[in-house]
């Protein structure tokens, strides 16, 4: 059995669109790409390195694959690019029949039921960047074990947000907690009624 763990910037009203930059996602009209970049004063922070050591594999949307596939497999060099490039990654896609980015696969069909087995699959935990609509899949099948929430201090007022209006009720449990020098909370939640997981005190 594999967490599902999400690792998603939001901004203080939940957003999640677009942090990385102007024109990585300007669906319904979005102004304001690569909102948190200003505050990425360390992008090695303890807090956010710890995502990127390990062994995990990647379960991506098809527009957050397309973006990290045109830039990590250039980046090797970098910590961040190689342990993206040394995961299998998982592209929830109807539309993507081939891959140029090493160790990559194709879900479709029956998009929950595809994950419910890949979940229950022996390997590591399966990390989730960005991928808002994937999200919104994951979190109605309640298929997330762990949410690790950068926490941003600005307000965008519109934008996709992590939690939308049709999210189905549940608790979670704060389980850890740091802070960058600009104010940038790296919070780490688990639902109450599950058993520990990868990161787990």
């Amino acid at each position: 059995m594999r967490n599902i763990i999400a690792i998603t910037q939001v901004s203080l009203d939940g957003v999640m669109q677009a942090p990385g930059g102007p024109d990585e996602d300007r669906g319904s009209g979005f102004a304001h790409g690569g909102w948190a970049m200003p505050f990425m004063d360390d992008p090695m922070h303890p807090g956010i390195a710890r995502n990127f050591t390990g062994e995990f594999d990647l379960l991506l949307g098809r527009r957050t694959y397309q973006i990290f596939a045109a830039y990590w497999p250039n980046h090797d060099d970098n910590p961040i690019g190689k342990a993206f490039n040394q995961a299998t990654k998982y592209a929830v896609t109807r539309s993507l029949d081939t891959f140029s980015w090493k160790n990559s696969r194709a879900i479709g069909g029956d998009v929950v039921d595809e994950l419910r087995r890949l979940k229950a699959s022996e390997g590591p935990a399966l990390h989730v960047w960005g991928s808002s609509e994937l999200l919104q899949t994951l979190i109605a099948a309640d298929l997330v074990d762990e949410y690790r929430l950068w926490v941003f201090p600005v307000v965008l007022g519109k934008g996709k947000r992590l939690f939308e209006s049709s999210a189905p009720r549940r608790t979670l449990a704060l389980v850890e907690t740091e802070r960058t020098q600009k104010g940038v909370l790296l919070n780490t939640y688990r639902p109450v009624d599950r058993g520990e997981g990868e990161g787990s005190h």
